[in-house]
């Protein structure tokens, strides 16, 4: 099994779509990768000889910021809007869409499960 950045790719899958389990690896930078490296777009994991893997391996450390080191940055720039206190910041300290979606419907997935709350009573008459 190819151990990448500390991420076993998976052996059947084609290369290309392997480095996608890598966090900040998409299919786009995948591809950049494996056309700089020589692999052939058709090859699998487990196909890969070791100074293939090398060359991926090195390709990836050199021109990407991936996985603990990308989330790291990525929480720092979330935590730097909500301490300058942006309105960014404060959608993400409320916990609320941050980039202008609608939240009187929909929105659940940013706001959790719905919380009912209770109509006012009517007085009644006599």
């Amino acid at each position: 099994m190819a151990r990448v950045e500390g991420i076993d790719l998976p052996s059947n899958k084609r290369v290309e779509i392997a480095l996608t389990y890598i966090y900040g690896i998409g299919r786009s930078s995948a591809k950049t990768i494996i056309q700089k490296a020589g692999v052939a777009e058709t090859t699998r994991v487990h196909q890969l000889s070791e100074d293939e893997l090398a060359r991926i391996r090195k390709i990836i450390e050199s021109d990407f910021t991936v996985e603990g080191e990308l989330r790291s940055k990525v929480n720092l720039d979330i935590k730097r809007l909500m301490d300058i206190g942006c309105y960014r910041g404060l959608r993400h300290r409320k916990g609320l869409p941050v980039r202008g979606q609608r939240t009187k419907t929909n929105a659940r997935t940013r706001k959790g499960k719905r919380v009912t709350v209770a109509g006012k009573k009517m007085p009644t008459k006599k």
